[in-house]
């Protein structure tokens, strides 16, 4: 038997453009020789559907689209993942499905059992677990058709909280005492620099532990926030890995069946250091969220700082270097080299630049403020009257040009407040909100692994939003190496104040961080969309209330 792996970048609820990608593979899978095609969980769709799985047209365009794609399979099958209707008198209205199809119909259905309702995932809203598995035989082969969750029962997690075994029933498990030749895995797994390889040690223990090969097929891409890494797998039944497709972009694999069960190898296994990882999936988080939305152009504000910096140059990379126009704005307070180190960056990239200052506008704020204000010494009320500035410049870029305003808060930032709600806090679409800052320096050294294009100046010099005299971060946020420690043990990893230790660091500093994140969380409620590259990113995957006193 010839299978093909298609790791494809779907849009969400764009039944036309799917069917046609899905379709154009197949085309291409059958002129290899192929006998079936898989694609990834909910390629109808696209992944996450989200909201407008609650629309009967929705769902039905869904079976239009299979029923369409199914009288494309003509001496070839396809498994294509689609919401279909529950019609069962009890429960939920739809099932996450895996279906394959040949010669113009479906001839197995199998459900998802393990819907994950944890972080950024709330598939129990919509669907209904299966409660019963059988495998299917296709071309003399014994197919355990599993979908995403349902071979992932037993995770890592960061919490030590979290159960190793999240859930009451194993579908593998169950699939096993049919006696399988073959596990196929389709999902729409989101990137997580942290989890690549132990997803991938998912996949191998359970080759391993049913002495079968393993197929993944997962969805790259990005949908809003999310970013799909692909990476889509074929494992042999020693748990070798016989081919490991592409991080992010689109790839299309055929093989043989028989070639896996030989136990040869094909292709080295791809290992990344994290920090390629991150930038690869910024990019095409960047990327995706333009073209899927039908914009070209973006603008950001060029500060002189490492965060801007890293966020243009991305920008650059993912949408070309005619696509991206900075604004320089410099206050009365911003340095000399801000403005230089500024300039030389963006001639370093290529892009289009231009600067304003700010000083009019500030200045006309304070006059039409004075009488309101007399007798009070300037505070951060002046400090945000300047980020705001800013951004009302930014977006009148945005609203005349027809420009996207890209956020550059890191999450160090995000995560305490350092940021000024429709100042520096406002754009379409926050890149780096889950890069905390130690990891934004690291993605400033690896964009200059070649050349200088960041000046070093910038990578040198301490952070400073420049909205004040000697103004530096660490006047209000500890050094951000030790920040970053306790954000990660209190976001990622949920400890609880009297279990994060930071050396040389008291339970006092570590409390008042923790304040800060708890008492900001309004803030980050009117963020824009962050793109996610963690397991615990704000947004979605993170719900906490906005008044509250824990």
């Amino acid at each position: 038997m010839r299978i093909t792996i298609a790791q494809l970048n779907y849009k969400v609820g764009d039944f036309e453009g799917n069917r046609d990608l899905i379709c154009k593979t197949i085309d291409r899978a059958k002129a290899e020789g192929s006998d079936l095609v898989i694609f990834s969980e909910l390629c109808i769709t696209g992944y996450p559907p989200l909201d407008l799985l609650d629309r009967v047209d929705f769902v039905e365009k869904c079976n239009q689209t299979v029923e369409e794609i199914a009288g494309h399979c003509e001496g070839i099958s396809a498994i294509v993942g689609s919401p279909t209707f529950n019609t069962g008198s009890e429960g939920k209205k739809l099932y996450n499905s895996a279906l394959l199809i040949s010669e113009g119909k479906v001839i197995f259905k199998t459900n998802k059992a393990l819907l994950p309702t944890y972080d950024i995932f709330d598939e129990y809203r919509y669907f209904e677990p299966e409660q019963h598995f059988s495998v299917t035989e296709f071309m003399g082969v014994r197919i355990a058709l599993t979908i995403c969750e349902d071979l992932w029962d037993e995770q890592p997690f960061d919490n030590k909280f979290e159960k190793s075994r999240l859930y009451t029933i194993s579908p593998m498990d169950e699939l096993a005492k049919q006696n399988p030749d073959l596990i196929i895995n389709i999902s729409a797994s989101p990137f997580s620099f942290r989890k690549v390889e132990a997803k991938k040690m998912i996949f191998i223990s359970k080759a391993v532990k049913h002495k079968i090969p393993v197929i993944t097929c997962n969805q790259c891409g990005a949908n809003t926030e999310l970013i799909f890494d692909g990476a889509s797998l074929v494992i042999n039944q020693n748990g070798e890995i016989y081919n490991q497709l592409d991080y992010f972009g689109e790839s299309i694999f055929t093989f043989s069946l028989e070639d896996l069960i030989s136990g040869t190898i094909l292709h080295k296994e791809k290992r990344h250091d994290p920090v390629y990882l991150i930038h690869e999936a910024l990019i095409t988080g960047i990327r995706d969220y333009f073209y899927k939305s039908g914009f070209k152009k973006c603008i950001l504000g060029l500060s002189g700082g490492i965060d801007s910096a890293v966020v243009v140059c991305l920008a650059r990379e993912a949408l070309g270097d005619e696509n991206v126009l900075a604004l320089l704005l410099p206050s009365r307070y911003s340095s000399e080299h801000s403005i230089t180190d500024s300039v030389r960056l963006a001639r370093n990239i290529g892009i289009n630049y231009e600067i304003i200052s700010i000083e009019k506008p500030f200045s006309a704020f304070e006059e039409a403020l004075a009488p309101s204000f007399k007798g009070r010494k300037p505070d951060i009320t002046e400090e945000n009257i300047q980020a705001r500035i800013r951004a009302v410049l930014l977006m009148a870029f945005s609203n005349k040009f027809g420009y996207i305003l890209l956020n550059t808060s890191n999450k160090s930032e995000a995560a305490v407040g350092y940021g000024t709600l429709y100042g520096d806090m406002a754009g379409g679409l926050s890149v780096i909100g889950d890069v905390y800052k130690t990891d934004v320096y690291r993605l400033a050294e690896y964009i200059n692994r070649e050349k200088e294009i960041i000046p070093v100046n910038i990578l040198r010099k301490a952070p400073s939003a420049e909205l004040r005299p000697g103004q530096y971060d660490t006047d209000s946020l500890p050094e951000y190496p030790v920040l970053d420690s306790i954000l990660y043990q209190y976001i990622e990893l949920q400890k609880p104040a009297r279990e994060i230790t930071v050396e040389g660091q008291d339970q006092e500093l570590i409390q008042r961080v923790l304040n800060m994140i708890n008492r900001n969380e309004y803030k980050r409620y009117q963020a824009p969309p962050v793109l996610r590259i963690s397991s615990k990113s704000f947004g979605d995957g993170r719900k906490m209330p906005v008044v509250a006193k824990y």
